[in-house]
């Protein structure tokens, strides 16, 4: 049976938000002939990947706020491919290796390349020939999650548990899909080290590694096999390349515009109420007549306009959220690597006090990115830019006065990483701002969390809030918040799935979501090579 679709006439659709789901949405839309307006509060596009710029003495550091890590930009490519544009005409990626840098308690580090032939040898070197013979089983093993998961139960819209009954659910249960991610990792390779590289992402999807379904190795995957990329120019490069190939398309983008509303007539929205953002006093309040519409918000503000939560026999439960710290810095630090995930000793005892206990991490381990170690234009010559994110507790699970923490936490995350030989970092700060979950609650992310909805079972794929609204027949969800989930990939699917939801797919032939991959697991992915 056919995913539902919506009914009657879809000619204009409405996008609220321009962030990377709403505009991959209305590239799929206006692929597949629809008229599209995109309304954006901001000022610019991004949605959760955002800019900011940091005035220093020494010049303009130019801030990411949202994510940092670029995986799978082959999606973003179909998006652009959906009205005849090229990724490759828009962005100039840049191929990371290594994807990461893995620092652990003890001083040692481990390099993740996405190559295998590279990483086999980088395990060997670090942790033996043992290690390295698991290390090939364990990439083979996420490769095969990812062929079963990924058109299947991540890139299709689903409305009932039922329709999980493909035989793809057959492949990835004997697969171990519905296993235990850190018990099946742990089956392959030894080394604690390792361990962790290949399940820490699920601390993204709300999960402890002991406790999340094994098919959340799809993560690990797109880390370390798919790779890791860049956009030069920075994150914000993303947004405004979908942002510019819309209005090409023939879209409209209005920015600085908030939605206060959604006019309904026999269980339709035939309007968009909408006001320009603050400082206009709300005078330039306008209508717009629509036939459909596509909600990007997190859920709290859907539910907002909405007028109702929706009743689910489970509560809603929220990720961790983070502490950010953008931090432009004097001199630039050549021996860091562009991503660098610092672990502390501390590894189960984290996610029982960020998930169960609501503290803070008393031994962190912190993603530290410094994205002009592949861009140095982001900052003023001579200079580095630094983004240091601690996982946290959300408002929900924590009453943490961020106002009074903030500042404090601020210069422990600092400390601690000097205490891990990023000697003088401290010093090194020439201006920084820091974002706590106050801050993301503000924005008006659901339990002050950028990570949305946990990955539970009872909120993975058809159990997840659905991307249709009961009661409107012509209003779909895209967005980290509903199908498929978290993360860049997953968020780039869900603009794709809303469209879909409109226009009941488009005439035009998408290339396949998954690749042909070889037998030893490696993706050949078209890449951009890595520029020094």
């Amino acid at each position: 049976m056919s995913p539902r679709t919506v009914p009657g006439r879809t000619d204009h659709v409405v996008v609220v938000g321009a962030g990377f789901s709403g505009l991959c949405a209305a590239l799929h839309l206006l692929g597949a002939g629809r008229a599209v307006t995109v309304l954006e509060r901001a000022d610019g596009p991004g949605g959760r990947a955002g800019a900011l710029d940091l005035d220093g003495p020494s010049g303009t550091f130019r801030v990411d706020t949202g994510p940092t890590v670029l995986t799978m930009p082959d999606l973003l490519d179909d998006a652009f491919a959906a009205v005849g544009d090229r990724l490759a005409d828009r962005l100039d990626l840049v191929a990371l290796d290594p994807a990461y840098r893995a620092r652990f308690a003890d001083g040692s580090t481990i390099d993740v390349h996405t190559d295998a032939d590279a990483m086999e040898a980088e395990v060997r070197r670090t942790c033996g020939p043992a290690a390295a013979a698991g290390y090939r089983d364990l990439r083979a093993w996420l490769t095969r999650l990812y062929r079963a998961e990924m058109d299947r139960f991540i890139g299709a819209n689903l409305d009932s548990p039922l329709d999980l009954l493909v035989p793809d659910l057959a492949r990835l249960v004997a697969a171990g899909g519905f296993g235990r991610l850190g018990p099946q990792v742990a089956r392959r390779v030894a080394d604690e080290r390792l361990q962790r590289v290949f399940s820490f992402q699920s601390l993204y999807a709300g999960v402890a590694p002991q406790r999340a379904l094994g098919a959340y190795g799809v993560i690990a995957y797109m880390d370390t096999v798919a790779g890791v990329f860049f956009p030069r120019g920075g994150m914000r490069a993303i947004g405004a390349a979908l942002a510019d190939a819309v209005v090409a398309a023939g879209g409209v983008v209005h920015y600085g515009r908030t939605v206060t509303g959604l006019d309904r007539r026999s269980g339709r929205v035939d309007a968009i109420r909408h006001r320009g953002s603050a400082g206009t006093g709300g005078a330039d309040a306008a209508r717009l007549p629509c036939d459909a519409v596509v909600l990007t918000p997190d859920l709290p503000v859907v539910h907002a306009l909405v007028g109702r939560v929706p009743r689910r026999p489970v509560p809603l439960r929220w990720s961790p959220s983070a502490v950010v710290l953008h931090a432009g810095l004097r001199r630039t630090r050549p021996e860091l690597a562009h991503h660098t995930i610092s672990f502390g000793a501390a590894w189960e005892r984290t996610f029982t006090e960020l998930i169960e206990d609501g503290r803070l991490m008393s031994d962190p381990s912190l993603l530290v990115t410094r994205p002009t170690a592949t861009d140095p234009t982001l900052a003023p010559d001579g200079r580095d830019l630094l983004f240091v994110l601690a996982p946290c507790p959300n408002t929900a699970r924590s009453s943490i006065d961020w106002a009074r923490v903030g500042p404090a936490y601020r210069d422990e995350l600092l400390s601690v990483l000097a205490g891990r030989g990023f000697d003088g970092l401290d010093a090194d700060v020439e201006i920084s701002r820091s974002v706590t979950p106050a801050d993301w609650a503000g924005q008006g992310l659901g339990a002050g969390t950028p990570f949305s909805l946990a990955h539970t079972l009872a909120q993975t794929g058809p159990f997840r809030p659905r991307n249709l609204v009961r009661g409107l027949e012509n209003v779909v969800l895209a967005g980290c918040g509903t199908t498929p989930g978290v993360g860049i990939p997953p968020v780039v699917v869900s603009g794709r799935l809303a469209a879909e939801r409109i226009t009941g797919g488009s005439a035009r032939r998408r290339r396949a979501t998954v690749r042909r991959h070889t037998g030893d697991g490696s993706a050949p992915h078209r890449r951009v090579p890595t520029r020094s």
